[in-house]
């Protein structure tokens, strides 16, 4: 975020208190990414050539795979010793990886590599000694019986990071590290977890934000920014939420933070909405500008590009329609924020949803060209009266 828009988004919140529209800034340097999730069977099978003429031939320039998804499994084979160790090339989905990343960029689609870290069974039943364990003996699991590795220990991050080197040495540009966090389960469940590699004293924040770290030092060595997915309630809630995520370490660690502010996810009464998922704009404005004000107080802190995940799925009512995903898009591009990612678990798309890329070029620059008049103006206001006040002094 630029210094001057974040000086003009601080005075109109210290003048006004309240959200305003206008916020991340349209670096020049930086690309627009409008992209979609793309799970590993889509991208291994003949569904790939649908999203690709899909992207060729709308707004989407990038697409998101799975290289590594949350059962552990690898995409294509890799020769990461660890992987290699665990059985990880046990379920290849596409083994013609590297021609299929070749179509995309010869398209001009951006590939981008997403590779789950704690979230992985397989790691945890072949390294038990990496995996959380149970007070009762064995592994722990969660809810549905996933065993998870233990996200205070390095070597899972280590890992991560050896697949994110190699799957930029085979055309990736960019690594999406998910599920950067402890499971999000019950006290009364998380109550039986054990976590061997725990240092003293040390939180589920401190952990998160340690490895973090290293993830970060070790994905820019080979020359790829940092992109993690987290929460979408990290925007607004004032602790790690137990799991470590915190939204101020997370910005202040990663290039990019793309937080899934999901309306489904939200529960009755959040920014005075009685019906989250039937809510979508308001829902991700909401979420999207608690982000970038939290971001804008860092004073003197380089900050991450907001990149939101957004919902292209149906839970709950209603049905989702391309409205309704147009109308988070919507939200996001009145704050400024141009990037962002579409999910859809299935990774089917309904073309209705998308625009030209001339159409929603230019709806960006009219959008962003508005919020920075809004944020001016609010700016202003409040400088005035911040003197007005001054002058009141000086007169008693």
């Amino acid at each position: 975020m630029s210094g001057q828009i974040r000086r003009l988004i601080a005075a109109a919140i210290a003048a006004f208190g309240i959200p305003v529209a206008a916020a991340q800034s349209p670096e020049p340097a930086r690309p627009v990414w409008r992209a979609l999730y793309v799970n590993a069977w889509a991208f291994g099978s003949s569904r790939f050539e649908g999203l690709v003429r899909l992207a060729d031939s709308t707004e989407i320039n990038a697409l998101v795979i799975d290289v590594k998804d949350d059962t552990g499994y690898l995409t294509y084979r890799s020769t990461v010793p660890t992987a290699i160790a665990i059985g990880a090339n046990g379920q290849l989905r596409a083994r013609d990886a590297a021609f299929r990343i070749a179509r995309l960029k010869a398209k001009g689609i951006r590939p981008v590599a997403r590779i789950v870290v704690a979230k992985d069974p397989l790691l945890a039943r072949q390294k038990p000694d990496w995996a959380i364990q149970s007070s009762g003996g064995g592994l722990w699991t969660d809810r549905k019986g996933t065993a998870w590795v233990d996200a205070f220990n390095d070597s899972v991050w280590v890992y991560a990071a050896q697949l994110g080197r190699e799957a930029v040495a085979i055309g990736f540009e960019e690594i999406q590290y998910d599920y950067v966090r402890f499971p999000d389960e019950p006290r009364s469940r998380m109550a039986t977890a054990v976590f061997p590699s725990q240092r003293p004293a040390e939180t589920s924040r401190d952990g998160v934000r340690r490895n973090l770290q290293l993830l970060r030092d070790r994905t820019r060595a080979f020359g790829a920014e940092f992109s993690i997915d987290v929460f979408g309630l990290t925007t607004t809630a004032v602790d790690d939420m137990g799991i470590g995520q915190q939204w101020e370490d997370l910005v202040t660690t990663a290039d990019v933070v793309l937080p899934m502010v999901y309306p489904s996810h939200y529960q009755r009464g959040v920014y005075g909405s009685s019906r989250p998922n039937a809510d979508p704009y308001r829902m991700v404005s909401r979420a999207l500008q608690d982000g970038l004000r939290r971001s804008a107080a860092m004073t003197g802190a380089t900050t991450a590009e907001i990149r939101p995940y957004l919902q292209a799925f149906t839970l709950g009512q209603p049905r989702y329609q391309p409205f309704h995903v147009r109308e988070q898009i919507r939200a996001a591009e009145e704050l400024g924020i141009g990037s962002w990612v579409l999910w859809n678990p299935g990774s089917r798309y309904d073309p209705a949803i998308f625009r030209s890329e001339e159409e929603a070029t230019a709806a960006l620059a009219s959008a962003r060209t508005r919020a920075a008049e809004v944020a001016a103006g609010a700016a202003g206001r409040g400088s005035a009266a911040a003197n007005r006040r001054g002058g009141a002094e000086d007169r008693r």
